[in-house]
């Protein structure tokens, strides 16, 4: 067998290596998931080749790289950027118009028979649009990914004030949800990374079937992510917290993640900054990507900053807490290990988190976790043991486990070993890729691929195209 691979992963920023997680609200765990996940299928003999699609943008505010056309990632993968609406970089709430575009330059492509795919695999609802139609033009089974869902975006955004215009504007939220809908209907197989995301959140959704839903979680690359430090390492955190903190012995509760409302992390500095015990035993470290000027970021972005800036100022937290500008791939595993080196904890106070693989590398490194009891984390707790959930929408509750956490030091040492055990058990890159080709092995050799009816009808172009029932 030899298998050809479509990922479609549309928004945000990726490219081969150096990925800026966090240099836009676009570009986080899922840029991340999706890269290691090509290159690991190009790494199997049963593959022959892994293209990866994304859009292409020439813009002087961003790196040229993502402005290539074709890049090489290693033998048997390849990115691949088409251009589509404007050429300059867009979030990913305004790329709607412009995805049929898209997908004409698509079809043109996969329709050559030099190009043609055995499976397509869409991430997010913006390549589940896109998906669903060359799915059904080019006559190739769909999986699709949803990565986070609109319907739980929005109800956890109801929950934390924001009106329903508010979120249509901000998040173009129905268009999302329709594609959800339209993708989990037409989708040959559903891929979710813990049974919770599947059970609770994708069964919000008319047209998903569980029997479609096949749970298989990320993995950690062990290389990177593992628990024996350097001085050297040490030493280079320790010279980018030194402008922050006072007393850098302090064990550090350390957050990374985008600076979108999401993320929630102006709640975590208001749970430090109510907390004497917090403030007086440890720092607070928030690594939020890579940023040259606040004024130049995203609208989201500037809002949760100057949320940050206000809260860090409110409680005088100055010499308690850090919030460097920039940091490069190399330093995250770094800063997990130094952290853990100081017996912090990584805290995830996410409003919804679908699975978490920052607290696999994080757990990996031997630093426990405090986290959303939303989603994903509670898969990984429940295999690792390996520190405390917490309902983060109430600030006093996270206060209160924060405060619990750093109190107990054989108790750390407990989750710290327990997190670092399970996550090599359970979650390895290895393991994913062979669950992952294991289940669609299984539809190729049964003949189902095409869809559950055993037939992917043509849809019509533009806009408003329907796609034909099966």
């Amino acid at each position: 067998m030899s298998l050809k691979f479509l990922h479609l992963h549309l928004h945000g920023l990726i490219r081969s290596h150096s990925l800026e997680l966090g240099k836009d609200s676009d570009t986080g765990g899922q840029t991340q998931y999706v890269l290691e996940l090509v290159k690991s299928l190009a790494n199997i003999s049963d593959v022959k080749q892994v293209d990866l699609v994304t859009r292409l943008i020439n813009d002087d505010k961003i790196d040229n790289s993502y402005s290539k056309e074709k890049e090489f990632i290693e033998p048997g993968a390849q990115i691949l950027r088409f251009q589509f609406g404007p050429s300059k970089y867009l979030r990913k709430e305004l790329l709607w118009p412009y995805l049929d575009e898209l997908i004409q330059k698509l079809l043109h492509y996969y329709q050559k028979e030099e190009n043609k795919l055995n499976f397509i695999h869409a991430h997010y609802a913006d390549a589940g649009y896109v998906g669903v139609r060359l799915s059904n033009a080019l006559n190739v089974p769909l999986i699709f990914t949803a990565h986070s869902l609109g319907r739980e975006k929005k109800r956890k955004l109801l929950e934390a004030g924001l009106k329903t215009y508010q979120i249509e504007k901000l998040y173009s939220i129905s268009k999302r949800i329709n594609s959800e809908e339209e993708a989990l209907k037409y989708a040959d197989i559903v891929v979710t990374s813990t049974k919770q995301e599947s059970v609770f959140q994708y069964s919000q959704y008319k047209s998903f079937l569980s029997e479609k839903s096949k749970v298989i979680a990320p993995g950690v690359d062990h290389t990177k992510f593992h628990h024996i430090h350097s001085t050297t390492e040490t030493s280079e955190i320790d010279n980018m917290m030194l402008p922050f903190l006072r007393d850098l012995r302090k064990p550090p509760l350390l957050a990374i993640s985008r600076a979108v409302r999401r993320k929630n992390i102006p709640s975590l500095i208001e749970a430090y900054g109510r907390s004497e015990k917090l403030k007086r035993k440890t720092n607070l470290v928030l690594v939020l990507g890579c940023r040259d000027n606040t004024l130049k970021l995203d609208s989201q972005q500037k809002e949760v900053f100057q949320k940050i800036f206000d809260t860090i100022d409110k409680y005088n937290l100055y010499g308690k807490v850090a919030y460097p500008k920039k940091h490069s791939p190399t330093n995250i595993p770094s800063l997990y290990r130094w952290a853990a080196s100081r017996g912090g904890f990584f805290v995830n106070p996410a409003l919804t988190e679908p699975f978490g693989l920052t607290l696999l590398e994080a757990s990996s490194c031997g630093l426990p976790i405090i986290a959303t009891d939303d989603g994903g984390p509670k898969d990984i707790h429940s295999k690792c043991e390996n520190g405390l959930l917490v309902d983060v929408t109430e600030i006093n509750k996270l206060k209160i486990a924060l405060e619990k956490g750093i109190s107990n030091s054989s108790q750390w040492k407990l989750w710290s070993r327990n997190g670092i055990e399970g996550v090599h058990r359970h979650f390895s890159w290895n393991t994913h890729v062979r669950n992952y080709l294991s289940i669609l092995k299984s539809k190729y050799h049964k003949s189902t691929i095409v869809s559950s009816s055993g037939i992917k009808e043509s849809c019509l172009k533009g806009s408003s195209s329907l796609i034909k029932p099966h």
